[in-house]
């Protein structure tokens, strides 16, 4: 079947369980072609990542799905974000079989169409036939995204103020975000104080960072100052410490030297593979920044 014989409609929550195994076919194919072995359990990870799912279903820019007409199974999906002037493509999978016959490309088209967007911006696999079609969408590389991991030890003292903070903190966080990124993500705001601990980092009663925190995931995290988010990093992996995980892993920018550095220097790994921070223009202060993890948006 040709990728015209294929429809394409607009996502629903109803579609949520079934794209998601579109993506993990997609995502078991991708990296058996890249020789990389495949360790994640889809259905535990379902069970883990659900809930950030059914907020990425309720709060899309566009979300569309690629489905078979003649037994209805849907063979691919694309979905965006939008932050203000910030438009994200969150996700696009195609079912292996169905890819390299344009309907990708298709996808892309109503996804993350051209004209949309101050910031154009995707967190891209290194797989080249999609990367092509993001260069095509008037994207470029401009640095890798490190995902660092490690199983957590105890660390000391530092020299900040750390404050837990509740949804009343939102425009704190928000300010920080928007002088390091650009871009404050207010929709999310409510699911990460519910789903996340979330933390603010002072220093003589003047807040220089945040960052959220929980068991499956960290991020995102920023400091106005690149160099404490060594204090920073240094207080999450404590808190991953305390609550006895088997490994704790942050998304790093690879020009975040920073955070590069000192986790690196803490033991930490570099999991292959990398992904690649695609954007029409450049934007961002990312040498201060860690995004959102699992690595689906910034």
């Amino acid at each position: 079947m040709s990728s015209a014989d294929v429809t394409i409609r607009r996502g629903t929550p109803a579609d949520a369980r079934a794209a998601f195994d579109v993506s993990m076919a997609a995502m078991r194919d991708l990296l058996g072609r890249q020789g990389h072995e495949w360790k994640l359990d889809p259905e535990s990870f379902w069970t883990t990542f659900e809930p950030y799912l059914t907020h990425l279903a309720a709060n899309a820019a566009e979300w569309w799905i690629a489905q078979d007409p003649s037994d209805g199974a849907i063979v691919g999906y694309a979905r965006s974000v939008e932050r203000g002037g910030l438009f994200e493509l969150s996700e696009i999978f195609v079912r292996p079989g169905r890819q390299s016959a344009g309907l990708g490309g298709r996808l892309i088209e109503r996804a993350f169409p051209f004209g949309r967007g101050e910031v154009r911006a995707i967190i891209a696999t290194t797989d080249v036939r999609a990367l092509a079609r993001y260069y095509a969408a008037g994207t470029v590389a401009r640095f890798a995204m490190a995902s660092l991991a490690a199983p957590p030890k105890p660390a000391g003292a530092t020299d900040l103020d750390v404050v837990s903070a509740t949804l009343d903190a939102a425009g704190e966080f928000a300010a920080i975000e928007e002088a390091v990124l650009g871009y404050p993500r207010y929709a999310d705001y409510p699911w990460l104080f519910e789903h996340r601990e979330a933390y603010l980092y002072r220093r003589a009663g003047r807040s220089i960072g945040f960052a959220f925190f929980s068991a499956t995931g960290q991020g995102p995290i920023a400091a106005l100052d690149p160099a404490d988010q060594r204090a920073i990093l240094l207080h999450l992996e404590g808190r991953g410490h305390a609550a006895a995980l088997e490994s704790i892993s942050f998304e790093v920018p690879t020009i975040n030297e920073v955070a590069m550095h000192h986790l690196l220097a803490r033991g930490f790994k570099i999991d292959a593979p990398l992904n690649l921070l695609m954007s029409n223009v450049p934007f961002g202060k990312f040498d201060r920044f860690i995004s959102f993890a699992p690595a689906i948006v910034l």
